[in-house]
């Protein structure tokens, strides 16, 4: 491909650019209005590539400008501004594009994202003067069930909310087995990370329950893989954050639906009973089926606060408790069934509970339909977009604790570091990683039982206080320091990192296998450079 005056200079002067962006810092934090590219970026190179763009054939569209949406995300904290959206209406319009770009070869440093529901924390949706590729614009192909046999499967596209997968499948009696707390949010979203939840120690997370994926490669080539078939490639992209292909479409298990959930929370005030109770649940043949758990620290009127959704077991009891000043822990669990089913579920419930050691006068229930308890957080959601405080800073940290140190992340965390829970829940609760399928690029700690513990914070705009961003950043770096001085065997849950170094250290002694097959399926690192582990291959490289 010739290339124009104008592409030489941008092209040999990309290096300096990159310096003082570097200098000045490319992550444009949510306190800040003027992103990096109203600083550095000319018309002559957006130009460049829109022209290159526009050349392709295809039955969606690209947008060139009003970029504003897809450079942010549910973090709030990195805005970076693409060249161009793709809003795809077919499979061949990404696989188009990326052959396009991958022709273009080291020529140019462009790179692509896919971009779900914006859900990212850290910008791994973002494509800094890149391309973006919104993919809830790809709906084909329509939802296709098929419920025949003994495996009920659903074909879906991976730009489908989970949301509207969960409604269309009840309407036939049937559901997925495993879900994330939060159900507005893409299939290929959630299955390029796992997709965990309450559900996990029983069914695996949601990667684990795939049977066929259909992949566009960094190549441009669209294959279908499976167990079976192209397996290298399948079980590479399951966990795999975007770095072999996007996901265009996904075969996903189901099994048949209930219909109410008995929605139930106990509070405990000592970690070992908390921690034995939970991992007794998850490993227990005849259990619950949502097995989760929350840290709370220093809250007032916590009891009271849930009588709007819970039945307390003892009202009189449960007005006296006082949680001021304590670190309590709650576990929270959920039976599903049908309605002729309630005498045989309520007597099951009671024998599951008369083995835990709760605090007796703490126990709080609830029964809703099924729908209701899945999308549970979306109603927080609405509630907190009504007072303005839902599209603030999150600065989340999720990790994978081993069950050997669980007790000694705890007693260091809980009360010491963290002094309240004002600013958002910390979920805490263990998976059996026994039921999770082998060989998916999803990193884990080595034992067999782990807690996932997620610290949701959000941070309130402006402020310099405790509920402020860089207060709540502060304290999540004291937790990593003390996980690596410790040597807790920690793992990053939606990991971020900004070096190759500190991914190497991340994957292990998988780096390798994630390396290898970064080369073979996305050899110019054109895909998901948010992500920031490998450098998209350019001439710049190369002098």
């Amino acid at each position: 491909m010739k290339s124009s005056p104008t592409h030489f200079f941008f092209k040999h002067n990309s290096m300096l650019l990159r310096l003082l962006i570097f200098i000045l810092g490319i992550c444009s934090i949510n306190r800040s209005n003027l992103c990096c590219d109203q600083l550095f970026a000319t018309p002559s190179s957006f130009s460049v590539i829109q022209s290159s763009l526009k050349q392709l054939k295809i039955e969606g569209y690209f947008s060139f400008k009003n970029f504003d949406h897809v450079a942010k995300d549910f973090g709030n904290r990195y805005h970076f501004l693409p060249s161009a959206v793709l809003y795809p209406k077919s499979v061949s319009d990404i696989s188009s594009t990326l052959k396009h770009i991958f022709d273009m070869g080291t020529t140019t440093d462009l790179t692509v994202a896919a971009r779900g529901h914006g859900h990212s924390l850290e910008g791994q949706a973002q494509a800094y003067r890149g391309v973006v590729i919104s993919m809830e614009s790809l709906r084909a192909p329509a939802m296709r069930f098929h419920h025949a046999g003994e495996l009920p499967f659903i074909d879906v596209s991976a730009g489908e909310l989970w949301i509207n997968i969960l409604h269309e499948s009840l309407k036939l009696g049937l559901t997925p087995k495993s879900w994330t707390d939060y159900l507005h949010l893409t299939v290929g979203g959630t299955l390029s990370n796992a997709g965990i939840s309450g559900q996990a120690f029983k069914h695996g997370p949601q990667i684990n329950n795939v049977y066929q994926l259909e992949v566009v490669t960094g190549k441009g080539e669209v294959i279908t893989c499976s167990k079976e078939q192209n397996a290298d490639l399948f079980y590479g992209v399951l966990g795999g954050l975007g770095q072999f292909g996007i996901i265009t479409r996904a075969r996903i298990a189901l099994q048949p639906a209930p219909k109410k959930v008995k929605w139930i929370r106990v509070l405990y005030s000592d970690f070992s009973t908390f921690s034995n109770d939970q991992e007794q649940l998850i490993s227990s043949k005849d259990s619950f089926d949502y097995v989760e758990g929350f840290v709370i620290i220093n809250r007032t009127g916590l009891l009271n606060n849930w009588r709007s959704t819970f039945n307390p077991k003892d009202p009189l009891l449960a007005r006296k408790f006082s949680s001021e000043g304590k670190v309590l822990y709650c576990l929270e669990v959920a039976k599903y069934f049908n309605p002729e089913e309630t005498p045989n579920t309520d007597q099951n419930i009671d024998v599951l509970l008369s083995k835990l050691n709760y605090i007796e006068f703490t126990l709080f229930q609830s029964e809703v339909s099924y729908v209701e308890f899945l999308d549970r957080v979306h109603v927080s959601e609405m509630k907190l977009q009504e007072k303005g405080l839902w599209d603030v800073p999150h600065p989340w940290l999720n990790l994978l604790i081993p069950k050997s140190r669980i007790h000694d992340f705890a007693q260091e965390v809980f009360g010491k570091i963290l002094t309240d829970t004002s600013h958002g829940p910390i979920l805490i609760y263990p998976v059996n990683k026994s039921k999770w399928i082998k060989g998916t690029s999803m990193v884990t700690p080595e034992e067999d039982v782990m807690y996932l513990i997620a610290f949701l914070s959000s941070a309130m705009p402006s402020s310099t206080g405790k509920d402020g961003l860089e207060h709540i950043l502060y304290k999540n770096k004291k937790i990593l320091n003390f996980c690596n001085k410790a040597h807790i065997g920690m793992k990053q849950y939606l990991p971020h990192y900004t070096t190759q170094e500190d991914w190497k250290v991340h994957f292990g002694p998988r780096w390798e296998t994630f390396a290898r097959r970064k080369s073979t399926y996305d050899p110019l690192s054109i895909l998901a450079p948010g992500h920031r582990i490998f450098e998209r291959a350019s001439l710049l490289q190369q002098q």
